[in-house]
């Protein structure tokens, strides 16, 4: 007989409601800048489905460490995750999907290359 306690307590989303993904690859200005660089570099001329965003050298949104963006649409994600998980070259990566919920999204529903990194979800408000 199946374990009552171990089944599903609130009901399956769709992943339809995925619009598309964004990995945020940190590094540290003055230490690993320079391989941000060129992975950069590398997901462009690999990927150029993928948008890749601005430097942030500063602490923007609920990121702990400088970052830039790469969006990417849902249907690169099974050739291109596999190839960053390869190929990030030590940097932490955060990769989660866009549903419109950013609180959900950078939390329960992120995957993490590399170091966990303690993100300040505050900046999306106070949850129920």
């Amino acid at each position: 007989m199946p374990d009552k306690s171990s089944a599903p307590t609130s009901p399956s989303r769709d992943p339809g409601a995925i619009k598309d993904y964004h990995a945020h690859i940190y590094y540290d200005p003055a230490t690993t800048r320079a391989k941000a660089e060129r992975l950069r570099e590398r997901v462009g001329a690999a990927f150029p489905g993928a948008k890749l965003g601005r430097w942030h050298d500063e602490l923007v949104g609920p990121h702990p460490q400088s970052m830039f963006q790469i969006a990417f649409p849902v249907d690169m994600l099974a050739g291109f995750v596999p190839w960053l998980m390869l190929n990030r070259d030590g940097l932490t990566v955060l990769l989660h999907p866009e549903t419109g919920d950013d609180y959900t999204d950078h939390s329960a529903h992120a995957a993490w290359f590399g170091a966990v990194l303690p993100l300040r979800l505050d900046v999306f408000g106070k949850r129920k």
